[in-house]
């Protein structure tokens, strides 16, 4: 199986996907977008990962690769009807690519908090095996608003109705952060800007601190749901 992953800055990489692609025996291709690399032929792929990052939908002047980036996943799920999955900026970016919108949230969501799944949760190839209710790492100041047609909202919080969906019967998206190990939001942290957001929106620099502690908690949680979901994903 050949995994194609869209990467959006050095430091949110697939996280606990490389392990999983590397226990199936699966090839990985890694395109660091940021880094002005091209989108290669989506022919030769059969999985489509996109990452989480800073720059939001809309920032197309900004990041001008995000105009080709959101034509190569509207090919990929309308056209090629692959699979899917996109995680924090992922998410928003299917919900934008296929006609949706995002909105600036009024209070961001960040930190190590509970989401539940909706009804439609215990049909899916995904999520079935979910508990009603779990706790994720969180950290987002946008949310899906308008969502494409052919979307299935799978799971909400108490700070934001649509942390994961499915849209048709191939493409997911998740507002969370499915793929963090051990030490992931530490690494984070070291980076400045990151560090101060955390403050800024946590408060403190000890709940910044508390936040990075509790991630690391729900870690092994994490990788095991994520590899549930990842040989799912090889199956359809």
């Amino acid at each position: 199986m050949n995994v194609l992953v869209f990467q959006h800055t050095q430091g949110e990489g697939p996280g606990a996907f490389c392990d999983h692609i590397a226990n199936h025996q699966d090839d990985m291709q890694i395109v660091h977008l940021y880094k002005g690399q091209p989108i290669p032929q989506l022919d030769n792929f059969d999985l489509l990962l996109v990452m989480g990052g800073p720059m939001d939908v809309w920032e197309m002047n900004t990041y001008p690769w995000l105009t080709l980036e959101k034509q190569a996943i509207r090919t990929w799920v309308r056209d090629l009807n692959r699979p899917y999955f996109g995680i924090c900026l992922g998410h928003q970016l299917l919900v934008d690519a296929l006609g949706g919108t995002c909105q600036r949230m009024q209070t961001p969501e960040i930190g190590v908090l509970p989401v539940a799944l909706t009804d439609s949760a215990y049909q899916d190839a995904l999520f079935a095996a979910q508990p009603r209710q779990f706790t994720v790492l969180q950290w987002h100041g946008v949310s899906a608003q308008d969502l494409p047609p052919g979307t299935t909202v799978l799971a909400g919080s108490v700070g934001c109705a649509v942390q994961a969906i499915r849209v048709g019967n191939r493409a997911w998206g998740v507002q969370f952060h499915p793929e963090i190990v051990q030490g992931t939001i530490s690494a984070w942290m070291g980076d400045q800007g990151n560090h101060q957001c955390a403050v800024d929106w946590l408060g403190s620099a000890d709940a910044a601190l508390a936040m990075e502690r509790d991630s690391d908690k729900i870690a092994a949680d994490q990788f095991r749901m994520t590899s549930r979901m990842y040989t799912a994903m090889r199956q359809l």
